[in-house]
């Protein structure tokens, strides 16, 4: 959902879709292994979303004794940290022993489709949750492969925006917030004085790397994956996009050297505390909160297009973020697993979880409610509706988001040591990363 994340297990991808077609076979029928024989329970994994996972155990539980209260249905819920979640879904893929109802990170979802252990969500299965319209396209998108049935539904969705610090902004005499990335930049260095700095970035973390390498490729009119799903990371559109985020800290000098090892959310801080101008965020209100911002000391702009008023293809400026809801197919309560996504997905539960947890709601129902009607929240859902972009749907995505990461990683070190960083470079860089592909 968050840049946060998880540590990506790419071999571990590998030899579950090696595996699992002679996993998937048959399910089983004991509570221990996650699999469940009777229609009165249901296994749940849940993803931490809040700030631990005794807080996501506090969140959730209430809700899921109304499904209880509901139907007769009780959910054993399990919140399973990001840095163990992919490997546990994978290890349950390969057995064929998983629980009834998982989060995945809508990252996943191409590649946890290809392993064949998720159930598909078919027109008839969308039936049973009440039709496929009741989800924000943009989300849906980022559940499964174009052109497959999706293999999860969207539960909490997240969007880019650009927060920027009204006050240092006055101070500069910058009216409005840039809508190019020129014009990003051309602030940028009015606001780099004194020791504070134009814009904050995660260099450290490869999560957020690729997140806007992914949208200024789009930007460039390329990707990083032709249309059979062959990495073509250094074409000169993906150098130009990479090399662009990385002069943010070279050639630019607008975001400070130290954001080359920011790797755990520092940057938020840094724009909390004034120490930068400029941030690109997922829903971060919550966070700044934290850190003894306020409300009224930030706004929340779209992130920046290469030209004005881009339209098409080229007129992404966020990829879709979030957390999607999947049935494991092996599930021996295919009945009240889907009631259980019917009801997470409900507007009433839509409303409440996203709510409390600061992200947007991908059922459509649910977005009027007041709780999402914040400027920032608007802002967001209006980007996450008009533009923004899954990233790609393809199996080899987790070894994309770890090589080229860590690529721009590497990149973002040498800028802050000063030294340059040139067109050559980054595509040498990108060209390594596009060699340590496995076949697709």
């Amino acid at each position: 959902m968050r840049t946060y994340h998880r540590a990506v297990a790419a071999t571990a991808i590998a030899a579950a879709m090696a595996l699992t077609a002679s996993a998937c076979g048959g399910g089983s029928s004991s509570n221990d292994s996650g699999g469940n024989s009777s229609p009165k329970t249901l296994t749940y994994w849940a993803s931490n979303q809040g700030t631990s996972l005794e807080n996501d155990k506090q969140v959730l539980e209430p809700e899921l004794k109304k499904f209880e209260q509901q139907t007769g249905i009780k959910v054993k819920l399990e919140v399973v940290p990001w840095s163990d979640l992919l490997n546990r879904i994978l290890a349950a893929a390969t057995s064929g022993q998983g629980p009834d109802v998982l989060n995945i990170g809508n990252t996943w979802s191409a590649s946890l489709q290809a392993t064949g252990a998720l159930l598909p969500f078919d027109a008839a299965t969308f039936a049973k949750i009440g039709g496929k319209d009741r989800f924000v396209s943009a989300a849906l998108a980022a559940a499964g492969a174009q052109g497959k049935d999706p293999a999860a539904v969207p539960l909490y969705s997240l969007a880019y925006g650009l927060y920027y610090n009204k006050k240092m902004f006055a101070d500069a005499g910058i009216a409005a917030p840039p809508t190019t990335w020129d014009e990003l930049v051309a602030d940028g260095k009015k606001l780099t004085k004194d020791g504070k700095y134009g814009l904050a970035v995660e260099g450290g973390n490869g999560s957020e790397n690729i997140h806007h390498a992914f949208v200024l490729a789009k930007q460039h009119g390329s990707d990083f994956f032709d249309a059979s799903g062959k990495a073509t990371f250094d074409t000169p559109e993906n150098v130009a996009a990479v090399k662009q985020y990385i002069d943010f800290i070279g050639k630019d000098k607008i975001a400070a050297p130290g954001n080359a090892e920011y790797s755990a959310n520092q940057s938020l801080a840094d724009f909390a505390t004034g120490k930068a101008g400029m941030l690109m965020w997922q829903a971060a209100a919550s966070s700044l909160k934290s850190h003894g911002m306020k409300p009224e000391d930030y706004g929340v702009a779209p992130v920046p297009f290469q030209t004005a008023g881009a339209t098409g293809a080229t007129a992404i400026n966020s990829m879709v973020a979030g957390i999607n809801l999947a049935v494991f197919k092996n599930t021996k309560n295919l009945d009240g697993a889907l009631k259980f996504v019917n009801f997470m997905t409900s507007p009433a539960e839509q409303k409440t979880l996203n709510a409390t947890y600061g992200s947007l709601p991908p059922v459509k129902d649910a977005q009027s409610d007041p709780a999402f009607s914040t400027p920032d929240l608007k802002t967001l859902a209006e980007v996450l509706a008009k533009s923004a972009a899954p990233l790609p749907q393809v199996p080899n995505e987790s070894q994309f988001e770890t090589l080229v990461g860590t690529a721009m990683k590497e990149l973002f070190a040498q800028a802050a040591s000063g030294k340059d960083v040139t067109t050559d470079s980054v595509k040498n860089a990108l060209t390594k990363a596009q060699q340590q592909m496995p076949a697709s």
